[in-house]
């Protein structure tokens, strides 16, 4: 509907499995070795992230990859293997750490980052990994790597011309979700909003082709095509003031994404929580970050740094949260 279709697959999606293929206790801690939580707690969520562990540990990607030097699949596919095999209680990320400025130019090796934008360039470090080799991809089939076969989701974009109630409609392939937490209460909400309709800024000009006045518009975002993993960052610094917004915002342990999507009816669209990222500290640009990851035996356990403990669901859902994983 709209959208183009890929001329061709990087990825099939029959090779996903969203189910553990092993069940097994949680694995090592990551040694921090100066400011290097930020790292820590995305490698742990990948690591619990039951489509990418599978994919990982099946060595899909190594046993074809022809790149010479760094690639982020076979760092990642190293990674998870030790993380879960190992019998040590904490292990060194080093390979990750050593190669910071390929996953994203402006990390630092000991100086303070952002969890969410560490997550951010390790996932497109490792969807460039992917597309190693395809050259002349269109942009649909660039969408159809296995990093977004599991993480990717298109947003739909509709514009409604008040004057004449001509509907343009675009759409946008995300890979997570950013969303403003300063009036809300809880994840249900901002999200509830995130979909209603707005009036567009005056400023915003929109000139209608269908009755080519410049009208007053209204425009909505819906989730087109939902990911099967939803990552949703709860904004916690304040873009005008630059402040951390300490607040607690509820989350479900489950959530229905069906009011949310395009089309509203149909079966609901069930997601699972099974890893958070938790920011402790007064401003955005120090503190530390820990996480809660669900491990394939079912269980919860708080992931900070080289400390794996248990804990319950109860414990988690009481974070001020600052990243969200849900699996469909």
């Amino acid at each position: 509907e709209g959208m183009a279709l890929p001329q061709r697959i990087v990825s099939a999606s029959e090779k996903i499995c969203m189910d553990w293929q092993q069940r097994q206790r949680a694995g090592a801690g990551l040694f921090n070795l100066g400011n290097t939580c930020y790292v820590n707690v995305i490698l742990q969520c990948l690591t619990y992230t039951p489509p990418l562990a599978n994919y990982l540990l099946s060595s899909k990607h190594s046993q074809s990859c022809q790149q010479q030097g760094f690639c982020m699949m076979c760092t990642m596919e190293a990674h998870v293997r030790k993380v879960l095999c190992s019998s040590a209680s904490a292990i060194l990320p080093g390979a990750v750490l050593r190669d910071l400025k390929f996953i994203g130019e402006e990390f630092e090796y000991g100086r303070q980052e952002n969890a969410y934008e560490f997550l951010r360039c390790t996932l497109s470090a490792m969807h460039r990994a992917c597309l190693r080799g395809s050259s002349d991809l269109d942009d649909s089939s660039q969408q159809t790597t296995i990093v977004h076969q599991i993480f990717g989701g298109f947003m739909k974009y509709t514009v409604t011309c008040l004057s004449c109630q001509a509907v343009v409609a675009s759409y946008k392939a995300f890979l997570d979700v950013s969303l403003d937490i300063r009036a809300a209460s809880s994840l249900t909400t901002v999200l509830e909003d995130c979909v209603k309709p707005k009036q567009l800024d005056q400023k915003e000009c929109f000139r209608c082709s269908k009755c080519k006045k410049k009208a007053a518009a209204s425009k909505k975002a819906t989730v087109h095509r939902a990911p099967r993993v939803l990552t949703l960052c709860l904004e916690r610094a304040d873009q005008w003031t630059g402040t951390k917004i300490s607040k607690f915002v509820e989350y479900p342990e489950y959530l229905d994404l069906r009011p949310y999507m395009s089309d509203t009816s149909g079966e609901p669209l069930l997601c699972s929580l099974y890893a958070i990222v938790v920011h402790s500290g007064d401003t955005c640009l120090e503190g530390h970050f820990l996480c809660y990851t669900k491990a394939s035996n079912g269980l919860w356990y708080k992931m900070d740094d080289e400390s794996v403990d248990n804990c319950d669901i109860h414990t988690v859902l009481g974070q001020q949260a600052y990243l969200l994983f849900y699996a469909r």
